[in-house]
């Protein structure tokens, strides 16, 4: 419930700047005329200059600006996602194999039940089939542990939406840009190193906001996947563990 309220907190946070930066996006005219509050607001929080920078950037800047806030609301729910899942593997295992050795298989249960984390869930899945012999156990908790790994892969086919689409909707701006900075100079009839490197300079303006949003996504993409591969790790160390000590409190040969 704590995170279902922080995401929408986050939305509406996101859903204020954005509209901020809308209304920013007016026409210049309006713009040397005072301009409005939301657009008062936005030169406020991000500076005058980010916000030229937005607008002279065009259309292609909304969609990038989309992937921006949705690229960093899935890293915060991934991060705070993975940093709750990770537990200390050995004080918990330090808790578990005594009791596990005592054939103390309740409070065992209780312990894992009370602790978060997949590491945790797959251990108390297969002391649930402790009674029906070490093979239920086995088989319990590798089921637990493919419903976990789904659990952990949340998020990335979303931060890879993000990391792939911004930099080709940048490149998509920049080609669009280009087209219009060849048409003004077809207007004009001649050719003005003044309108050549200010169209340029407009159209690249895209392909920066692209990749300034995909980088930083990209890097923490990364380090996610690390945490996870992490978080795997523990799982199959305390999976093997817990159905060694069962086999033997058991009295049975794996």
């Amino acid at each position: 419930m704590r995170k279902f309220i922080g995401t929408i907190l986050l939305i509406m946070m996101m859903t204020f700047v954005f509209a901020s930066f809308a209304y920013a996006q007016e026409n210049t005219a309006a713009a040397d005329q005072g301009g409005g509050g939301l657009q008062n607001i936005a030169e406020l929080v991000f500076g005058s200059g980010l916000v030229k920078w937005f607008k002279d950037g065009g259309w292609a800047m909304w969609p990038i600006l989309f992937l921006a806030i949705y690229g960093l609301a899935y890293i915060i729910w991934k991060f705070i996602a993975l940093l709750t899942g990770k537990v200390n593997l050995n004080a918990f295992l330090n808790k578990i194999v005594p009791l596990i050795k005592d054939k103390k298989y309740e409070e065992a249960k209780e312990i894992a039940s009370k602790t978060r984390g997949p590491v945790a869930s797959i251990i108390y899945a297969g002391l649930e089939k402790i009674d029906k012999g070490i093979d239920a156990v086995d088989e319990a908790i590798e089921n637990a542990s493919m419903i976990e790994m789904s659990y952990l892969e949340k998020g990335f086919i979303e931060l890879s939406n993000s990391i792939t689409l911004a930099p080709m909707l940048g490149f998509l701006g920049t080609v669009a840009g280009m087209i219009t900075a060849f048409d003004s100079i077809a207007a004009a009839r001649a050719v003005d190193a003044t309108i050549v490197a200010t169209g340029i300079k407009i159209a690249l303006i895209t392909t920066e906001a692209g990749l300034i949003v995909a980088i930083p996504v990209q890097f923490f993409n990364n380090v996610f996947m690390t945490m996870v591969d992490g978080i795997v790790i523990d799982m199959q160390r305390a999976s093997e563990k817990v159905t060694e000590i069962l086999a033997e409190s058991i009295g049975t040969k794996k």
